[in-house]
């Protein structure tokens, strides 16, 4: 058999490890009550708006979705507050942040990042035959005078992740500024908002002002998280027109498919469901707040849907123990936090199941 020639550095990857299907569980478990609380899922699920508008939809996937999807660029702009050449969705917003990996990146390139932060950063930088610039966090955030001190001749491109996965840390309006004071005007800056619905910080940065005066800022946003929409994979990005027509050339044509267009218009259009799964998440973090003081384990404040928590011990066990009692978590073992796990802001009764899993775990 011949031996294919492989990319020298796409056999330096290492692939994204999502959490475990509940389905996969139970099949290795043979358990049939299960919480997954490890992959940022909106517990309230989609609006109900959206599932009618899937329904109606359906009979329509015979057909192609509208490539530029016309009908959710007016309906996102709408809500934005942006122009709508300055628009590109994808298949989630990592596909966005791919479309730009492509665009933009060169083989000897540099791209700087936080660590730990989101694996696909890493992984498309590398899939382009770039460098990642790991930067460590300072007390769990990013640290951006040391990023900004990492930027050098060959820096293409900086990802910042604002709330940071996996800890659910931002970085503030004041520190933007100073940061973005200090980039050169050739660098450009991706900010990933995923979870910026969930936000509350009263020094959020609002980054929009910097696209529409043609900064190299791109801003990343997604209906997986709040919207509840993460099995559809429909995310969009912001940037001025000259960024965008360059990823439009790069896009695949039906990326976004047509149910998730539809879904995605409807639940823009109910954001009272929007406040209700934020409003839920606001009492889910306090909650774990106190439940983590209570059993005097250190944790991160989250501005995200989901908490970092140093467990004492090895996080691999933990997790194991945890999946044994049906409950479904992140180890933080492979992300260079081998005491931490990171856990999703639940329903009330799927917190307090978690929390007392945790302690008989703990004990």
């Amino acid at each position: 058999m011949t031996t294919l020639p492989v990319a020298e550095h796409i056999l330096r990857l290492r692939p994204y490890l999502p959490g475990k299907p509940i389905e996969e569980v139970q099949r290795e478990l043979g358990l049939t009550d299960i919480i997954k609380l490890a992959s940022n899922e909106n517990p309230l699920g989609p609006s109900p708006q959206a599932v009618a508008a899937i329904t109606r939809a359906a009979a329509s996937v015979t057909l192609y979705p509208e490539g530029s999807a016309p009908l959710l660029r007016q309906a996102v702009s709408r809500h934005v507050q942006m122009p709508p050449e300055t628009l590109v969705f994808g298949n989630g917003s990592d596909e966005v942040l791919h479309l730009l990996a492509l665009s933009f990146l060169r083989p000897g390139d540099e791209v700087v990042q936080g660590d730990p932060s989101f694996a696909m950063y890493e992984i498309y930088t590398i899939q382009c035959g770039a460098t990642p610039v790991k930067v460590p966090l300072r007390d769990y955030t990013h640290d951006l005078e040391a990023m900004a001190d990492a930027i050098g001749p060959k820096t293409r491109m900086v990802v910042i992740a604002n709330p940071n996965n996996p800890t659910g840390t931002l970085v503030t309006r004041p520190e933007i500024e100073r940061f973005l004071g200090r980039v050169p005007p050739d660098v450009l800056v991706v900010f990933d908002e995923a979870y910026d619905e969930y936000v509350s910080h009263p020094d959020k940065a609002d980054l929009r002002p910097l696209v529409r005066d043609g900064r190299n800022v791109v801003i990343l946003h997604t209906f997986s998280k709040a919207y509840g929409l993460a099995g559809l994979r429909v995310g969009y990005g912001m940037a001025r027109t000259e960024i965008a027509e360059i990823l439009n050339r790069v896009r695949s044509p039906f990326n976004v498919n047509l149910l998730a267009q539809a879904a995605a218009i409807a639940a823009l259009d109910d954001q009272a469901h929007v406040a209700r799964s934020v409003a839920l998440n606001a009492e889910g973090r306090d909650y774990f707040c106190r439940e983590f003081e209570r059993l005097g384990l250190g944790y991160v404040p989250s501005q995200a849907n989901f908490m970092l928590v140093d467990v004492g011990r090895d996080s691999r066990a933990v997790f194991d123990a945890l999946l044994r009692r049906g409950v479904i978590v992140r180890a933080g073992a492979g992300l260079g936090l081998p005491r931490h796990i990171r856990v999703t802001v639940g329903t009330p009764d799927q917190n307090a199941r978690f929390i007392a899993a945790l302690e008989d775990v703990l004990a």
